[in-house]
C-alpha cells in the first residue's frame, strides 16, 4: 500500500493483479486498485475531477481525466473516509500509476489539488 497526505486529505492505494487475456490478437494485463481518500482537515471538500498518468513498461502512457470517480464526486466530512475500486489495463506486466483530485473546500470555497501518490503495477508470474 501506498500513501500520501495532501492540504490533509490522505489518499491511500492497494493493488491487483488481474488476470490477463487477448484481444485484437494482442495480449492485454489487467489491474485493480482500491483508492480510500481520507478527509483528516477540519474541513468539509468535494473531489469533483480526476487526473491519471499510467505508464507501462513498454513506454505506452494512457491520460485519463474526468469528473468524480466512478460517477461520483463524493463529499467528505472531517473525519470521513470515501473508498472505490477500479482497474486500467496494460500491454505489458508491469507499469505505474500516478495522478491528481480536484478538490474544493466547502469552507473556504479555494479550489485544491490533492496529489495521488505514484504506485507500481506488477503481474506476479513476472517478478523473479
Amino acid at each position: 500500500m501506498v500513501q500520501k497526505v495532501t492540504c490533509g486529505i490522505k489518499i491511500s492505494v492497494e493493488t491487483n493483479f488481474e488476470g490477463t487475456f487477448y484481444k485484437n490478437y494482442k495480449i492485454h494485463f489487467a489491474f485493480g486498485y482500491r483508492v480510500t481518500i481520507e478527509n483528516q482537515s477540519k474541513d468539509s471538500v468535494q473531489l469533483t475531477s480526476r487526473f491519471w498518468n499510467i505508464k507501462d513498461a513498454l513506454k505506452d502512457t494512457e491520460i485519463v481525466q474526468g469528473e468524480g470517480v466512478i460517477g461520483k464526486k463524493p463529499i467528505l466530512l472531517p473525519g470521513e473516509t470515501h473508498t472505490y475500486s477500479s482497474g486500467c489495463l496494460l500491454s505489458s506486466p508491469f507499469g505505474s500509476m500516478t495522478g491528481y483530485y480536484n478538490m474544493i473546500n466547502f469552507t473556504s470555497s479555494k479550489k485544491f489539488k490533492v496529489a495521488i501518490p505514484t504506485f507500481k503495477l506488477s503481474a506476479p508470474f513476472a517478478l523473479n
